[in-house]
């Protein structure tokens, strides 16, 4: 499950025109040319103009998912999508998942021996989160194989792949423990 990139919107976009996203549960509303350039992505404006430093601009090219987030419940690289193609449209950042979540839990509490820790420098991880609440929501038992395909478009610098996958394997022990 490769990461949506683009979005088949129309950008006609011009200077003064309002756009509407839900972000994390609430609607905002956006004028182009006063709160966003027509080409600002959406990773710079949730950083950038909304405060969201949940979400990492790393390579700034799709390369990396540190720009992770989740839009109408799919993962997608933010900074491969401009800002007014998100108009209409629900945005969850890593600022949006409550601090129970149970995928946040498992990544916080991964450190098996011999599997590793799922953080190290912890750079990465709101992408690896997001990615794994998406592929969690569409398929609550993944095998590993579909694990490795989700999170496919995550880098990890430290390496922690393998406690990162535990970590993946132990949310969804905890949303089935929960019932849902």
């Amino acid at each position: 499950m490769i990461k949506e990139t683009l979005l088949n919107v129309s950008t006609e976009i011009s200077a003064n025109d309002r756009i509407r996203i839900r972000i994390n549960g609430e609607w905002g509303e956006y004028e182009v040319g006063r709160d966003l350039k027509s080409e600002t992505t959406l990773s710079t404006f949730l950083r950038e103009r909304l405060g969201y430093t949940g979400l990492k601009i790393s390579c700034d090219e799709g390369a990396c998912g540190a720009c992770t987030v989740i839009m109408d419940g799919k993962a997608i690289l933010s900074c491969m999508l401009l800002a007014v193609e998100a108009d209409g449209h629900d945005v969850l950042t890593i600022e949006g998942l409550p601090h129970d979540d149970p995928v946040i839990e498992a990544f916080a509490e991964q450190s098996e021996p011999g599997h590793g820790t799922a953080l190290q420098c912890g750079y990465c991880t709101p992408g690896f989160v997001l990615s794994t609440h998406a592929l969690l929501n569409e398929n609550p038992n993944p095998t590993l194989d579909e694990i490795k395909e989700a999170l496919s478009g995550n880098l990890c610098r430290c390496g922690c792949y393998s406690g990162i996958v535990m970590a993946v394997r132990h949310a969804s022990e905890k949303i089935a423990a929960k019932g849902g």
